[in-house]
């Protein structure tokens, strides 16, 4: 099962259920195309600021080894290190992204597919705002409640006999 969080533009309204389209849901996990095609990747999720970070860390790297004069192979698997990094952090990057640009989480749902996670939101979102509807029973006030007196727990109260 996959971990997915769901982010909302931070302009959005309270009811997520007038525009479902607008929400984004992010899979925590390895991303294949991010490590394979890392630069396609980032472009096509304009992660415009994590490309060139790429992109530097990827020059800077190739010029490091080739003026410490390691060979191909090494070359090789440093790069692949680096690409297997993308691939492990993409999700993070998105999620990076979303909050840079003032969107808030919503939830984390726990699905096997996309479709599935969000109809699993979107149920459990009903299921919160049925709760807290006008037509449930207000909450009891907090003064109604007894208090006991003496010890609660470990802790005990001020005032109370030693």
């Amino acid at each position: 099962m996959a971990v997915y969080t769901v982010h909302a533009p931070a302009s959005y309204g309270v009811d997520v259920r007038t525009a479902p389209e607008k929400l984004v849901f992010v899979r925590d996990g390895f991303y294949v195309w991010a490590f394979v095609a890392a630069i396609f990747w980032l472009i096509w999720h304009r992660l415009w600021l994590a490309l060139l970070c790429y992109i530097a860390l990827m020059i800077v790297a190739e010029i490091a080894m080739s003026a410490a004069g390691v060979g191909s192979g090494a070359r090789l698997l440093v790069m692949a290190v680096i690409a297997l990094l993308v691939g492990l952090e993409a999700g993070s990057l998105r999620r990076w992204k979303l909050s840079r640009g003032k969107w808030r989480q919503l939830d984390v749902v726990s699905a096997d597919s996309e479709e599935a996670a969000e109809r699993r939101f979107f149920e459990r979102w009903n299921a919160r705002t049925a709760r807290s509807s006008p037509s449930s029973p207000p909450p009891l006030p907090r003064a109604s409640i007894s208090q006991p007196q003496g010890i609660i727990g470990l802790f005990p109260e001020s005032g109370a006999p030693r």
